[in-house]
């Protein structure tokens, strides 16, 4: 079963965002700031990309979405940062209503539309499990008789780590956040148009069967500067620095390395 993956990087879409500007053109001048690209770069390189290369199912599709108008530099440092993910695909689009053009990718990506498939979300500066998609399509697999009742379903991952990361490295608290954005799964069925990206992540078990698995953390959500869903006044999480035990648990279970975020996040 084909499994999918979406990742936005800095992507002007029209709508999508909960920090909204007045046009278009704002839009991008906040999206393509400098020290907001330094912090999503770092992010994306430390965080996101270190557990996509350590999945140990290497078997899924991953379309990463940027704007057409992304800086030349920018889109030269990021092609560098995947070179070596094959299963990346960069998909550059000039300004679209967000869902709309998200979907339409999704579907595009689609090489068996006659055949069901997995489908999930991926933020830059959040990092799944390694083990992430060997879970859902075990899930999957699992869950078949169930699943094939309906057009879509829901497999939730919700128990993981709120995180912040900088010069002294890696700071995270446990916690458990149902229907969450990182490692939340969707399984679509043979000839089914409907996408992850047509239901809003937190009101997805509204609209149909979802399977909650709780067992182990399976992601870690990023806390920083630009989280777009954290610039309303959003509450703090009570963080603490991982110990050393801690620090080899992130690297095993996330591909993340504390001394290659210190590294990376050292004052220049």
């Amino acid at each position: 079963m084909q499994v999918i993956g979406l990742c936005r990087f800095s992507y002007p879409a029209i709508g999508g965002f909960q920090v909204e500007q007045e046009t278009i053109e704002e839009r991008i001048a906040y999206l393509y700031a400098e020290a907001r690209m330094e912090e999503r770069f770092r992010l994306l390189e430390t965080v996101a990309l270190p557990c996509l290369r350590e999945q140990t199912d290497q078997d899924f599709d991953l379309i990463m979405v940027i704007g057409d108008s992304l800086p030349q530099v920018h889109r030269d440092r990021l092609q560098d940062l995947i070179a070596d993910i094959p299963q990346i695909q960069l998909h550059a689009e000039p300004p679209r209503k967000h869902r709309e053009v998200m979907k339409y990718l999704l579907n595009g990506a689609r090489r068996q539309p006659g055949q069901p498939c997995l489908q999930f979300r991926f933020d830059d500066d959040d990092a799944v499990a390694t083990e992430f998609v060997e879970r859902l399509r075990d899930t999957a697999r699992d869950c078949a008789k169930l699943f094939a009742k309906s057009a879509s379903a829901a497999i939730d991952f919700n128990r993981g780590y709120v995180a912040e990361f900088g010069p002294d490295g890696i700071s995270a608290a446990p916690t458990v956040r149902p229907y969450f954005t990182a490692a939340l799964g969707m399984h679509v069925a043979a000839g089914s148009r409907k996408t992850i990206m047509n239901f809003a992540h937190h009101r997805i078990h509204h609209h149909m069967p979802s399977v909650t698995l709780t067992d182990v953390p399976m992601w870690v959500r990023s806390h920083n500067r630009f989280n777009d869903s954290r610039q309303d006044g959003a509450a703090a999480v009570d963080v603490a620095p991982l110990t050393r035990k801690q620090e080899l648990e992130f690297a095993t279970a996330f591909g993340l390395r504390a001394a290659k975020v210190r590294a990376a996040f050292k004052p220049r």
